[in-house]
């Protein structure tokens, strides 16, 4: 099973105390200490909300067929006959199939010449041709046979056998290992060049469906920045944001709550927190539509805020402007976490990832996954084009006093980047 970052540590801290957020994945979903808002007895902030999903347009068989044509063109300049996928994300890229990862290997092969093949357990025959592409070739193994045969075969009847071929980076070792026993004299190597190639230059298809994602999120944000009140804890405004996402039709919402000291903890803490006078509240969430992610971050005061609060928040403020006016195509992803660092470091704090400062990369990819490549990132040579989408959080981390992080998702356009959503004002106008 492979986490993201939000599902890790969902999962840790669900262990450990209840998940101050919701991950959106089953194999994390980790019962909350604060019960599930009654769909009878909703907030009266909350209960006005209705579906925005209005003329939402899904990703159609036309677009993975290009998809699936630009693979192979990469495959081709890459030289590499085939790669090889596991369920996740970039299956349904390419294929729209969702299969759940088991012991029993379920693989697709995505060859640079011929059709799609997949290899399924006999039994799942039946099941796994209701959502594979038509044309395809499916080919099983029954319980006594070995998978990793079948998938030689394929690559043997393909001219792949002594070629290179590309593994998807997420494949688990297992399935690689019996794979490469199977056609030893094929050549290995990641598939991030098809892959990653693909997926982080977004069509308008794709970016239309992030931007209704985002204005679910915003709509989430002031219908749950409405419900807070003194006393609440990081569990109640938690289930109070995706409860507004999900009635605002998001689907696999989630949401990360810090409340004072706790903000300063980049990805929340499990400790008990409860709403008070003059706390920084730091909320991050988001959701999909379709299957395509938003991710947002507001950071205000319950109350009126200190001077202090309010310095850190314009630095905060001017870190991402920076970040923001760096994303320009043809710059390095690296310049960008650069420029925003920046900004943090000549008012006195860091350097690098020291606190109090920015103790993470200031941006990342973001699609069908909420976490993917590219990243803004020290060193990336990455060259920043049009179509790629990215997070712009240059977070300052001030333990012992509290955290500001403001969080927008970016997409970039020929003439410069673009934000999904508006950004914050000011830290008492967490939105326009």
């Amino acid at each position: 099973m492979s986490l993201d970052r939000r599902q890790f540590t969902g999962l840790l801290a669900g262990m450990i105390a209840g998940s101050a957020y919701r991950p959106d994945s089953a194999a994390a979903d980790v019962a909350s200490p604060a019960p599930a808002t009654d769909p009878c007895h909703l907030p009266p902030q909350l209960a006005s909300l209705k579906p925005m999903l209005d003329g939402v347009e899904p990703i159609t068989a036309a677009d993975r067929e290009r998809r699936i044509e630009r693979a192979r063109q990469l495959m081709v300049a890459q030289g590499v006959g085939a790669i090889l996928l596991e369920p996740g994300t970039n299956m349904t890229y390419y294929t729209k199939v969702r299969w759940g990862q088991s012991e029993r290997p379920f693989v697709a092969v995505l060859p640079a010449e011929g059709e799609l093949a997949f290899v399924c357990p006999g039994f799942e025959e039946a099941r796994a041709r209701e959502s594979i592409p038509a044309g395809a070739e499916v080919r099983v193994w029954q319980e006594d046979e070995s998978p990793y045969a079948v998938i030689a075969g394929i690559l043997r009847d393909r001219g792949l056998a002594t070629g290179t071929i590309g593994v998807e980076a997420e494949t688990r070792y297992f399935i690689f290992n019996g794979v490469q026993l199977e056609a030893p004299a094929a050549t290995y190597r990641n598939a991030d060049p098809v892959t990653v190639g693909c997926r982080s230059i977004k069509s308008p298809a794709e970016l239309a469906l992030m931007q209704r994602a985002s204005d679910i999120t915003v709509a989430a944000f002031g219908a749950a920045f409405a419900t807070l009140e003194a006393g609440m804890s990081q569990y109640d405004l938690s289930e109070n944001m995706t409860t507004a996402m999900r009635l605002l039709g998001g689907s696999s919402p989630w949401a990360l709550v810090g409340f004072g000291e706790a903000s300063a903890f980049p990805h929340g803490t499990a400790r008990p927190q409860k709403l008070q006078e003059g706390d920084i509240v730091l909320l991050d969430a988001g959701c999909a539509v379709q299957g395509y992610q938003s991710d947002i971050t507001r950071t205000t005061v319950f109350g009126t805020p200190t001077a202090r609060q309010t310095e850190i928040w314009n630095l905060e403020r001017r870190a991402q402007d920076a970040a923001f006016a760096a994303a320009q195509p043809g710059a390095t992803c690296g310049s960008v976490d650069a420029a925003a660092r920046k900004v943090i470091t000549d008012a006195g704090f860091g350097p690098g990832y020291a606190l109090p400062g920015l103790p993470h990369r200031t941006g990342h990819g973001i699609g069908m996954d909420g976490h993917e490549a590219p990243n803004f990132v020290k060193g990336s040579e990455v060259v920043i084009r049009p179509g790629m989408c990215f997070s712009d959080e240059p977070t300052i981390s001030i333990y012992g006093e509290f955290g500001i992080r403001l969080e927008d998702c970016i997409y970039v356009t020929e003439s410069g980047p673009r934000f999904f959503a508006r950004q914050a004002p000011s830290i008492d106008r967490p939105f326009p």
